[in-house]
């Protein structure tokens, strides 16, 4: 029997989220993510007029590939995806995976190869296209959550059903805001960071790009971060799990990393030119996400949390740092995780990961789970 949830999920991906309309062309690119939930999505871009395509991967598969790619394979497989999706309007992949380490094994050198020769492939998807990615429940999902299959899938589904409309006046305030904003201050433990977001558009999250989503991101003006910052969210980049990473910034460039990966974290970061530079800025506050999983499509909506991105700007909060890294870097200032302020021209608009100023109030997290 199909779970009941696939289908409200499906309907959220194809009709908020990606708001397909009659004949337009949409690439569903399924990850190790069940077929029932495939079906949905089929169903649900047909009910709304619209064409869809299916890709299916398997994580083991794109270990094999990865471990010996060449570069002209490399080039003539970035060629073929790029052809594909400059004829699609619309894109929707669902990642699961039963390991999330599949590719730790992969050479960094490899990593990096394939990174640099698919990077046009992710340019033309998010640029050029109505998309969002999702991630899709497993055991081993629930195991770094800290809790059982049946709990997490009932998180999860809980979640990725958020009324998000209930975020937009908040967030269409933190827009707002931040677009007017010239100076940055972050404060906590470990944290000492200064930057400038001035004349850089702020874009809102709210379930139209990410699902799980609640975010509003930014970019600081490239070289103007100065300070350091460590991260007490874990992270996975390239199939290496990360803890404890700490940065050090002159002049917008990171000129000191540490973590429990130092070697191979500075591995990632010498990429090119442009990995030690930050392309992100951003505030989350989804309120049903709370603790770190070591998933960024999860980790990154944390009530109470920001997170800083080593690597490419997006387009649309572009600071002009480019990149094949994007690498969001998450700190949680809640309470329980040692607290901490963000200032706003000198102006306090963040004390332990709740809005203090009456205009963001509304996205603090027991104003939107009273609201539900």
């Amino acid at each position: 029997m199909r779970d009941p949830r696939f289908d409200r999920l499906a309907e959220i991906l194809t009709g908020y989220s990606t708001e397909l309309k009659r004949n337009e062309k949409v690439l569903i690119e399924a990850f190790d993510a069940p077929d029932e939930m495939t079906i949905a999505l089929v169903r649900a871009a047909r009910k709304r007029g619209a064409t869809p395509f299916v890709q299916l991967q398997r994580a083991p598969v794109s270990r094999e590939l990865a471990l010996h790619a060449t570069e002209p394979q490399l080039r003539l497989l970035a060629r073929h995806e790029l052809a594909r999706m400059k004829q699609m309007d619309a894109y929707i992949g669902v990642r699961g995976s039963h390991n999330i380490t599949e590719q730790a094994d992969v050479p960094t050198d490899r990593m990096k190869l394939i990174a640099k020769k698919m990077r046009p492939l992710q340019d033309q998807r998010v640029q050029k296209t109505k998309w969002v990615v999702l991630r899709w429940p497993t055991p081993a999902m629930a195991q770094l959550a800290s809790m059982s299959t049946e709990a997490f899938e009932d998180f999860f589904f809980e979640v990725c059903t958020l009324d998000y409309r209930k975020l937009q006046q908040g967030m269409n305030s933190l827009k707002k805001l931040m677009e007017r904003t010239d100076r940055v201050e972050i404060a906590g433990p470990g944290t000492d960071l200064r930057f400038s977001i001035k004349k850089i558009p702020a874009v809102i999250c709210g379930g139209d790009r990410n699902i799980p989503d609640g975010e509003v991101f930014t970019a600081p003006v490239r070289d103007s971060v100065n300070g350091f910052v460590t991260f007490n969210a874990p992270t996975i980049y390239q199939g290496t799990s990360f803890d404890h990473i700490r940065l050090e910034f002159e002049n917008g460039k990171i000129v000191k990393a540490t973590s429990n990966q130092t070697k191979k974290l500075n591995d990632v970061l010498d990429a090119d030119a442009g990995a030690r530079y930050i392309g992100e800025f951003s505030l989350g506050f989804n309120p049903h996400i709370l603790h770190p999983m070591r998933d960024i499509l999860f980790d990154e909506k944390i009530a109470g949390s920001f997170h800083f991105t080593p690597g490419q700007a997006y387009e649309t909060a572009d600071n002009g740092n480019r990149s094949q890294v994007h690498w969001d870097m998450v700190n949680i200032q809640r309470r329980e995780y040692g607290g901490g302020e963000i200032y706003f021209d000198g102006k306090l608009i963040r004390k332990n990961g709740e809005f203090v100023i009456p205009l963001l109030q509304s996205l603090n997290r027991a104003r939107l789970l009273k609201r539900k």
